[in-house]
C-alpha cells in the first residue's frame, strides 16, 4: 500500500527525529513557491519506474547546458527530441523563466545557471531515489540506461569501479551498456560476475556471440511488484563496434535485432508479464522506430542521445500504444513513471521528469561519504587549476560546442596542425564565465580509453568524403541508419551542410584560411579517439590541451566554428547563439 502525502512527511519528520538522512527538499533563497515544490506530487497507480540514463560518471554536482541546434530531417522534423529552446517551452507548455525551462533549455543559460545552481549529483539523486521510494514501497524499480561508467577522471583512473560501488550504494536494480564497453569485454564480464551479481542485472538482448550467435548477456528479468509481474528487457547500444573500438568487444556482435526483440517481448508475456518495459540504449529516433515495429512493449526507457523530454512520445503500432521516454544525461534528470496496472495490462499511466537540482535537494549523507572517499587519492590531481575561463564553456549540439572549440584550438597550436578533427561525443560538463578550468573538468570532456591523438596527411578529396560520411550518419533520414554521436567538430575549416540532401551532396565551401580547400592538396589532420588500435606512446589529447590551458592562462572563446546550414527551411530544432552562427 503507498504512502499518502501527509503519510509520507510524517515519515521523514519520524526519520529525521531518529537521525536518520531520508533526504528533504529545502527551497533556494530567492526561489519560488513552485520550485519548493517541484518534488512534491501525488503517488498514482501500482507499479512506479524510477530510470536515469547517460550519468557519465558524475558523481557530483555540475553544470549542464543543453543544446540550441538539435536538428531532424525526414519524419523527425519538428518531433521530439528535434525541438530547442522557446520551440520545446512551447511544445511542453513550459513557463518561460522557470526551473523547468532552465532545466530543459539553453535559454538565459548563464543567467539560469548562476540564479538555479548545479545540476545533478549522487548524493542528491540518492535523495530524491530514497523519497520517492518511502512513498512507493515494494512497487518500484531504479533502472539505468547505461553510459553510467565512462565519462569522468576517475572512472578512468579506476576503470570504471567508483561508478560501480556507486550504483550499487544508490540501489539500481537493472542496467544496461553502450560506452561501458569501452573498458573491454575482459572487464565488462569482470564487473558483471564479481560486483554486479546479487546487486544489479545486467541486460542487452542484442548482444551476441560474433561466430555462433549465442548470448552474451540476459535478455531480460521479470520482477515482481506490488503483485505485478513486471519484464524488463535490455537493449545496448546497437552500433557499439562502430562508434566505439571494435578492437575492445572483439568478439561480440550488437544491431538492433527487431525480430529478436519481438521473441522476447512474445517469450516475457507468455511467462506472464503484465508490464513489458525495454530499458534501451538507441537513442530516442530509434526507440520511435523501434515502437512502431514491435508489438507487446508498453515501455521504452531510453538512452544514448542525451534528450531530457518532458513528457513521453506515445506510438501507435499494430499491438497498440508504447510510451517512449528519454531522461537526459550528466545525472541531471530522473524519470519517474506510475502505472496503472489493472486486470493484466497497464490501464493509466502518470509521468514526471524531474530536474535534481543540486540547491534544492539535500545531499544523502551515506552516498557523500563514499563519493568524497573514492575522490580522496585524486582529491589534488582533479582540483589542480590549467586556467580560467572568461566565456561559457560547453559541449552539446549538432555541430560544435565552445569546449569543442577549445580542444581545437589547442590541437591546431600545439600539434602544428591545418585542421582538427574532434569527436562529436554528447556528454561533457558545462563551465561558467570566471570558473576555473580544472584537471577534473579537462577530464570531463576527454576521458577515453582510446584517448591518443593523431596527425596525418589527408588530401581535400579525403576531407570531404569522410565528412560526408559523417553528415550521413547523423542525418540519414531513416534512424536505424544513424550510428551515433553528433558532428565532428572541425577546427580551422569552415563549411557549409544540408542536412536534408543525401550523401555526397550535404558538404560544400570547404574553405581553409579564406581559400577554397584544394582536393588534391594534403594538409596536416590533427584527431584523438581513433577508433583503430593506437600504440601506448601516443600522446594524449588531455595532454594536449593541458599544455595549451597553461600557456594561454586565460579563455575566451567568442566564435564558435559551426557550418552555414543550407535548405533547412523552418526548424524548431536549430535556433543558434550568437557565437554559433557567426
Amino acid at each position: 500500500m503507498s504512502l499518502s502525502r501527509r503519510e509520507f512527511l510524517q515519515l521523514l519528520a519520524m526519520a529525521s527525529a531518529a537521525g536518520l538522512n531520508l533526504g528533504g527538499c529545502k527551497g533556494q533563497k530567492g526561489s519560488s513557491a513552485k520550485t519548493n515544490n517541484l518534488y512534491d506530487f501525488d503517488v498514482f497507480g501500482n507499479v512506479s519506474l524510477l530510470h536515469f540514463t547517460d550519468c557519465h560518471a558524475q558523481l557530483n554536482p555540475i553544470y549542464f547546458r543543453e543544446p540550441s541546434i538539435n536538428i531532424g530531417v525526414g519524419k523527425a522534423v519538428g518531433r521530439p527530441p528535434h525541438v530547442v529552446g522557446d520551440a520545446l517551452l512551447k511544445e511542453f507548455n513550459i513557463t518561460a523563466n522557470t526551473p523547468e525551462a532552465h532545466a530543459y533549455t539553453y535559454l538565459n543559460y548563464i543567467e539560469a545557471a548562476s540564479k538555479y545552481g548545479k545540476v545533478g549529483g549522487f548524493a542528491h539523486l540518492s535523495t530524491l531515489v530514497k523519497m520517492l521510494r518511502a512513498q512507493r514501497p515494494n512497487r518500484s524499480l531504479l533502472l539505468d540506461g547505461g553510459d553510467t561508467w565512462q565519462g569522468s577522471a576517475t572512472s578512468l583512473w579506476t576503470n570504471g569501479q567508483d561508478m560501480v560501488d556507486a550504483c550499487k550504494l544508490l540501489g539500481v536494480d537493472v542496467m544496461t551498456g553502450h560506452w561501458e564497453f569501452t573498458y573491454g569485454a575482459e572487464r565488462v564480464q569482470e564487473i558483471i560476475e564479481k560486483d554486479l551479481k546479487g546487486h544489479i542485472e545486467f541486460l542487452a538482448q542484442n548482444v551476441v556471440d560474433s561466430t555462433f550467435e549465442d548470448p552474451i548477456f540476459k535478455a531480460y528479468t521479470i520482477r515482481e511488484l506490488n503483485g505485478v509481474p513486471v519484464a524488463i528487457i535490455g537493449q545496448a547500444f546497437p552500433y557499439t563496434p562502430i562508434a566505439n573500438p571494435r578492437y575492445l568487444v572483439p568478439d561480440w556482435s550488437f544491431g538492433i535485432r527487431d525480430d529478436q526483440m519481438q521473441a522476447n517481448v512474445d517469450k516475457a508475456r507468455n511467462e506472464g508479464a503484465q508490464v513489458v518495459v525495454v530499458l534501451s540504449h538507441n537513442g530516442m529516433d530509434v526507440d520511435i522506430k523501434m515502437a512502431s515495429r514491435v508489438n507487446g512493449i508498453d515501455v521504452i526507457l531510453g538512452g544514448h542521445t542525451h534528450d531530457g523530454m518532458p513528457a513521453p512520445t506515445i506510438v501507435q503500432n499494430n499491438g497498440g500504444k508504447t510510451l517512449v521516454i528519454n531522461s537526459g544525461s550528466n545525472g541531471k534528470f530522473l524519470s519517474v513513471l506510475d502505472l496503472d496496472v489493472k486486470a493484466g495490462k497497464v490501464a493509466d499511466y502518470r509521468f514526471k521528469l524531474l530536474p535534481i537540482f543540486s540547491n534544492m535537494l539535500d545531499p544523502d549523507k551515506n552516498m557523500t561519504d563514499f563519493i568524497e572517499k573514492s575522490r580522496a587519492p585524486y582529491k589534488t590531481k582533479l582540483e589542480e587549476t590549467l586556467a580560467i575561463t572568461e566565456s561559457l564553456l560547453y559541449r552539446r549540439g549538432n555541430f560544435n560546442g565552445s569546449f569543442d572549440q577549445l580542444i581545437l584550438n589547442a590541437m591546431i597550436d600545439v600539434q602544428g596542425a591545418d585542421i582538427a578533427f574532434s569527436p562529436g561525443f554528447r556528454w561533457g560538463t558545462s563551465l561558467l564565465p570566471g570558473d576555473p578550468i580544472t584537471r577534473e573538468n579537462l577530464m570531463d570532456q576527454t576521458a577515453i580509453t582510446y584517448g591518443a591523438t593523431t596527425l596525418n596527411d589527408m588530401t581535400g578529396e579525403q576531407i570531404k568524403v569522410i565528412l560526408e560520411d559523417i553528415a550521413d550518419n547523423l542525418f540519414h533520414d531513416d534512424p536505424y541508419l544513424q550510428m551515433g554521436g553528433d558532428m565532428v567538430r572541425i577546427g580551422g575549416l569552415k563549411y557549409s551542410i544540408a542536412p536534408n540532401e543525401k550523401i555526397g551532396n550535404r558538404i560544400s565551401d570547404l574553405e581553409l584560411g579564406g581559400k577554397p580547400l584544394d582536393p588534391n592538396k594534403r594538409y596536416l589532420v590533427a584527431g584523438w579517439a581513433s577508433v583503430q588500435e593506437q600504440s601506448e606512446d601516443k600522446t594524449k589529447i588531455w595532454d594536449v590541451v593541458e599544455e595549451y590551458l597553461r600557456d594561454k592562462k586565460t579563455i575566451n572563446i567568442t566564435e564558435i566554428n559551426t557550418p552555414k546550414i543550407k535548405g533547412l527551411g523552418d526548424n524548431p530544432g536549430y535556433a543558434p547563439t550568437r557565437e554559433e552562427s557567426l
